[in-house]
């Protein structure tokens, strides 16, 4: 998935953030809750999703959770602080683009 950890493109993150929106769509728990915080309805989460902003939403989420953070990692086998790197590239901080 990510090729250079060390510095994550905007692409990058955006990968990061969708897979991990696909992981959280599979916790209805969890979604409940990433739901009610944003303030959109299940039926609007594909519209949302296009939205500027939302999967730093989806980032932010997992950074604000620690559980779900570190088992989404582990089931990916990746770093949790990635997510940090994602939120930064994704909020224009790389001033990549790929």
């Amino acid at each position: 998935m990510i090729q250079r950890p060390d510095r994550l493109t905007a692409a990058d993150a955006e990968t990061l953030a969708t897979e991990a929106l696909a992981y959280l769509a599979q916790d209805p728990e969890h979604l409940g809750r990433f739901l009610a915080l944003s303030g959109i309805g299940p039926s609007e989460i594909r519209t949302a999703a296009a939205e500027p902003g939302f999967l730093t939403g989806v980032l932010e989420f997992y950074l604000d959770h620690e559980p779900l953070l570190v088992a989404f990692c582990a089931n990916r086998g990746m770093r949790p602080t990635l997510f940090a790197a994602a939120r930064y590239a994704l909020a224009g901080g790389d001033g990549a683009d790929g």
